[in-house]
């Protein structure tokens, strides 16, 4: 039992449940901002979010977590822009469907991933990989077909269609940015945030009712005389439904706010857990959070669960594990061809992926400076495993809210 609370241990459960808290959290306050305070201005919420992940990588940065890349910021305009495209569309799908829906959607972004690089590059998978693949979209097929809230909900479907095409398009410009900018995803978040944060800003006054001019609200049809009078007296008001007008209470600022620091902790955390331990644990990590996901829609906004759906689901879960499984024995195989074609024998030689946890007797503790360093070799291995042959990681990228 002491061999297993090693600080290394109790460092990376911590950055483990860090993760799990964040990014189960942010969905259900993305959530509540919407529906519970009623604040439904996707872009302004995406671009205070946007905000909040600007300040929090420059204190990142500041502190010693990674090192600034310098990149030009020409090269960056596509990548941003993918961004608050994928972003947008995302809050946009928490926002009309529900939370299970949305969260079923998310599953559907390895599949899409897939069917784009075969598109786009004509990388045909292992069958392996296909055969998982078809086990989720059967399930997600299950799950939302049976799905009756989801079913007379058009809209809701194509944002959340679009949401998952938008979120796999990005994840692998992102992951083809990386290998061709030489850095890591912390790195190139660094550099186009403040792009990103500048173009949500355009898109709020052209995108949301803003309410600049005030007007005056007139009586109810068929009021008498001194209603029509006293309405024709009152001040002038914001036009009801508008950003300016909304009731800014402590509690729906402070649902804001904590929702955006979760997704900067989303973040934060996400380089964390893979720098202290590995790509598995992070997606073991990643199923945790699928479940407590769509158990919290049922339990605090009304999402239905029937058995249809729930096998469905279920369905969805076993495929998506065992395509995480054939990804990384996939990638572990790249690596080794590489390093066996190098001429390092200790690398080729250096057997299976390390444990959930990193199990060790050393008393070193793991620091942010250590987490930095491993992080950053883990990226040069994926970079060189690429090169070798392996398609672009998918599930070590950094993924923000939402």
């Amino acid at each position: 039992m002491g061999q297993l609370l090693t600080a290394a241990n109790v460092k990376a459960l911590t950055y483990g449940a860090m993760n799990v808290v964040s990014a189960s959290g942010i969905v259900f306050a993305n959530k509540a901002v919407f529906q519970t305070y009623g604040f439904h201005f996707t872009y302004a919420l995406t671009w205070i979010h946007t905000v909040f992940t600007l300040v929090g990588m420059r204190v990142f940065a500041a502190g010693g977590m990674f090192q600034v890349k310098s990149i030009p910021q020409a090269r960056l305009v596509p990548l941003a822009a993918a961004y608050v495209a994928y972003i947008v569309l995302c809050n946009l799908s928490l926002k009309v469907n529900t939370v299970g829906f949305y969260q079923v959607m998310k599953i559907a972004v390895a599949p899409t991933v897939i069917a784009l690089e075969l598109v786009m590059f004509r990388r045909v998978p292992p069958a392996r990989i296909v055969a998982s693949v078809m086990v989720v979209c059967m399930g997600i097929g299950v799950a939302t077909v049976t799905d009756t809230q989801m079913v007379s909900n058009l809209v809701g479907i194509a944002v959340g269609v679009g949401a998952t095409l938008m979120t796999a398009l990005y994840q692998i410009w992102a992951g083809s940015k990386q290998k061709e900018l030489k850095a890591s995803s912390m790195q190139l978040l660094h550099a186009y945030t403040p792009q990103a944060t500048l173009m949500l800003g355009l898109l709020i006054p052209m995108c949301e009712p803003m309410g600049w001019h005030t007007i005056h609200m007139p009586a109810a049809p068929g009021a008498d005389a001194a209603t029509i009078a006293a309405a024709a007296a009152a001040p002038p008001i914001r036009p009801p439904g508008s950003l300016l007008a909304y009731q800014y209470h402590t509690a729906a600022v402070a649902a804001i706010i904590i929702s955006a620091i979760l997704g900067l902790l989303v973040s934060l955390s996400t380089f964390l857990v893979i720098g202290a331990t590995s790509s598995l644990t992070y997606n073991v990590v990643g199923h945790l959070k699928t479940l407590i996901i769509l158990t919290g829609g049922c339990m605090f906004f009304g999402d239905t669960m029937p058995l249809k759906k729930f096998i469905g689901v279920c369905i969805a879960m076993m495929g998506i594990i065992w395509y995480t499984q054939q990804k990384l024995a996939s990638s572990s195989g790249a690596a080794a061809a590489g390093a066996a074609a190098s001429g390092d024998p200790a690398a080729a030689a250096a057997g299976p992926r390390p444990p959930l946890l990193p199990i060790s007797n050393s008393p070193v503790p793991v620091s942010v400076k250590s987490v930095y360093t491993a992080t950053a070799a883990r990226s040069r291995g994926a970079v060189a495993a690429a090169a070798g042959g392996g398609g672009p990681m998918i599930n070590g990228r950094h993924h923000a809210h939402r």
